[in-house]
């Protein structure tokens, strides 16, 4: 999704839940269920009829990548863990806990993380890139 904002944040006017399912390759129905998150968030509106769709309406300086995860993914950062919470195996009952301790790890640095990346970073930086010449031009540089 943070791929389909930052085009919506450049594009002018709506895009249609059809147009952002190619963009995904997916179907509109999965774009409309995931854009219906963030709408209820308010970063995204929808416009209804022709020549409607999804519109962002967020600031880009104070929605983080952590406030988009929230609103599409959930509390939990990794879908990895313990099968068997209770494990009658003492070696299991180990491992669970070395497992456990290092998720619990990753997943604080990386809520940190994604709570300091704004989207206007990222827009800042899908700018930098769209103007920037293609990698070996010279044309752009003065002897």
């Amino acid at each position: 999704m943070l791929h389909v904002l930052l085009h919506m944040a450049r594009h002018d006017g709506p895009l249609t839940s059809e147009a952002i399912a190619r963009m995904l390759g997916t179907n509109a129905v999965v774009v409309r269920r995931t854009m219906a998150g963030l709408r209820e968030e308010g970063y995204v509106r929808s416009e209804k009829g022709h020549g409607g769709g999804w519109v962002i309406c967020a600031d880009l300086e104070r929605v983080t990548l952590l406030d988009i995860h929230r609103a599409v993914g959930g509390p939990r950062i990794f879908a990895i863990g313990n099968e068997h919470a209770n494990p009658a195996c003492a070696v299991e009952k180990v491992v669970n806990a070395a497992v456990e301790d290092a998720l619990r790890d990753a997943e604080a640095l990386l809520i940190a993380r994604f709570g300091a990346v704004t989207l206007a970073r990222l827009a800042q930086q899908f700018d930098a890139l769209c103007i920037a010449p293609p990698h070996g031009d010279m044309s752009g540089i003065a002897s």
